[in-house]
């Protein structure tokens, strides 16, 4: 028996429950893993509040995962006992062990530990798809991040200067600007405090950002659609204030013929070249340093509610991971 965190229903962390499972064997092409990390994540709040509706309940949450191969199915030839493993976007993270698709797992190099990848594997890759597939950042491009100083944003940010592009970060607190600005942001928006649009455009001359990553949705959209310049990209990715409402597109031409879509991970690490060329870059930029990542905050796995509390009631800064 393992312990894992289910939930019977969705509503408020109250409804995760840590319980006692038996895992199944794994089958062909599966592994079982013993996790040493896990990584905490908003999708981890919208899977149990139930926005990302899941399709069968009790179900295991969570998303990212590292730790050890222990015990290998049929077919497996890519892996072997004893390896250290990760992986991003596959349910069933909150667990002291789990059987997983072998294709789901990329093995750690020396220099990457386990800690660091539970922090960086959704957050990391979230952070490469957008800076480089989503919207491409070019040097001397000026750029607005929301949630600067969360996971995915300090991560970006850092990776956003080491392109050359000009970072606009935006926080909730001065605390988190001061973390922002050590990270690669040049100018600090204070959204509880200031007009963001207005701010942009005094940081731009006039001219507004060419790419705004928006991670907070409903209450900062029409905000992060002022603050582009003519053709600028509005990248929504998250929803943390509520998915954006239903709107024409026929707003997009006045406001500067703009462009805005809306990337999931899961579509950007659909095939394993996709995932293998992702994690590549990533830890080659992590492992030599040229990120430093942070996970400030460490839960045990049963204190798991506590978790979701902090991050829902932005305490958390950087990344946060559970231990099993």
């Amino acid at each position: 028996m393992v312990k894992v965190v289910r939930i019977h229903k969705t509503g408020d962390p109250s409804v995760m429950k840590i319980e006692d499972v038996s895992i199944d064997r794994p089958a062909s092409n599966e592994v079982v893993i013993r996790h040493t990390a896990i990584g905490l994540n908003y999708i981890d709040v919208y899977v149990r509040s139930g926005l990302y509706p899941l399709d069968s309940f009790p179900s295991v949450i969570g998303m990212e995962g590292a730790g050890i191969v222990e015990e290998l199915g049929e077919s497996v030839d890519d892996f072997a006992e004893g390896d250290r493993v990760a992986y991003p976007m596959s349910l069933g993270a909150y667990a002291e062990k789990r059987t997983i698709p072998a294709s789901k797992l990329v093995k750690l190099p020396d220099n990457i530990d386990e800690q660091i990848a539970a922090s960086i594997m959704l957050k990391g890759l979230t952070a490469h798809y957008l800076i480089f597939r989503t919207y491409k950042v070019q040097k001397g491009d000026p750029i607005l991040v929301y949630a600067a100083a969360g996971g995915v944003g300090l991560i970006m940010c850092q990776w956003a200067k080491i392109l050359g592009a000009s970072v606009i970060g935006c926080v909730g607190s001065p605390e988190k600007a001061t973390m922002a600005k050590a990270h690669g942001c040049e100018k600090i928006i204070l959204y509880k405090e200031q007009d963001i649009a207005k701010k942009v455009m005094e940081f731009t001359d006039g001219k507004g950002v060419a790419v705004v990553y928006d991670s907070v949705g409903k209450d900062t959209f029409e905000a992060s659609l002022n603050s582009l310049r003519p053709f600028g990209t509005l990248v929504t990715y998250g929803n943390a204030s509520g998915p954006v409402a239903p709107f024409s597109p026929s707003i997009l031409g006045p406001k500067g013929s703009l462009y805005v879509t809306r990337p999931t991970l899961a579509t950007h690490i659909a095939s394993r070249d996709l995932l293998l060329e992702g994690t590549s870059m990533l830890f080659d930029i992590v492992g030599a340093k040229a990120i430093k990542i942070n996970y400030n905050q460490k839960f045990a796995l049963t204190d798991v509610k506590k978790a979701h509390q902090d991050l829902e009631n932005r305490l958390t800064t950087g990344s946060t991971i559970l231990f099993p």
